[in-house]
């Protein structure tokens, strides 16, 4: 059974940590995470909950459509 908990634990593990310092999510990475809890969202699922719920990432997509790349763009701040 899902829990709640586990869609913040999905997130964070899709979370990338680039060479540069960077740190980045794909949607696409972030709903595997959730399958992996037994939680299925959609691709548009998994971005209103991003957008929602967590204010220090933000869309850097390069294209339009469902598939996005979020940023962080505030280290110090938090989910």
């Amino acid at each position: 059974m899902p829990r709640r908990d586990d869609i913040e634990a999905a997130f964070r593990s899709a979370v990338v940590f680039e060479p540069g310092g960077r740190r980045t999510l794909r949607t696409v990475d972030f709903v595997r995470e959730l399958k992996k809890v037994n939680w299925d969202f959609s691709l548009k699922d998994a971005n209103a909950w991003i957008e929602a719920s967590v204010c220090t990432f933000k869309d850097i997509s390069p294209t339009e459509g469902e598939e996005r790349l979020f940023m962080l763009y505030n280290p110090n701040g938090g989910l």
